[in-house]
């Protein structure tokens, strides 16, 4: 399952069921259901910059232009350890570009193919078809925060992290509006996802799962 699960299986049913929902949504993916928060889950509005680790706009990397009425905080500062900061930074950029295949209406745009391989590519390409067959996109603010980054001796690693939703809407590209709701417990996801160090030294995702609602990530 990919990002923004419940708006996934609302966009299904029918586009304007879809247009009456935000882009925080309800998937049980992760069956994790320990109680405990992670330190940083507060949805204060000072939120660290993130970490630049890989160069987005180095060769060979696709440049993401997001439009200006979507924003993003990244609340989690480096490490100090080289590979998990790059796990972040690569991360962050896979994030906005499978944003930028939805703003594109394309799904299979290159920008989000150079981060995510096999499953995660798949079920990321569905994801996005779903936004291009009701003329839907997304529009709003994202936070994410609270990662916990692992490396692996094999050129393997995992991230999780959680996304706050709170203030993200879907958008009918028809009207060119927004539907706003209000902020509920399925605004907040923990998403867990496996990464493998390509040839290139990019971090790319192979598989995602998520969970809204998540007390780990509830303010």
């Amino acid at each position: 399952m990919n990002r923004r699960p419940t708006l996934l299986a609302a966009l299904t049913l029918t586009a304007a069921a879809a247009l009456t929902l935000s882009a925080c949504g309800s998937d049980d993916s992760s069956k994790d259901k320990d109680n405990d928060k992670i330190a940083g889950a507060d949805t204060g509005d000072k939120a660290s910059p993130s970490p630049t680790v890989s160069d987005p706009a180095s060769p060979g990397r696709p440049k993401i232009d997001l439009p200006s009425d979507l924003s993003y905080t990244f609340d989690w500062p480096k490490t100090g350890d080289k590979e998990k900061d790059a796990i972040l930074a690569d991360s962050e950029q896979s994030i906005k570009a499978v944003d930028l295949a939805i703003v594109n209406q394309n799904a299979l745009d290159k920008a989000y193919l150079y981060y995510y391989e096999g499953e995660a590519a798949a079920g990321t390409q569905k994801f996005v078809q779903n936004y291009v067959d009701h003329k839907a996109a997304i529009t709003g603010a994202y936070r994410f925060y609270a990662p916990q980054v692992a490396v692996g001796k094999d050129g393997t690693g995992s991230l999780s992290y959680c996304e706050d939703q709170g203030k993200a809407y879907v958008k009918d590209l028809k009207t060119n509006k927004a539907k706003k709701t209000e902020v509920t417990a399925k605004s907040y996801v923990i998403y867990h996802t496996s990464l493998k160090k390509n040839d290139k030294g990019v971090w790319v995702i192979q598989k995602i799962v998520s969970q809204s609602g998540s007390p780990k990530c509830q303010p």
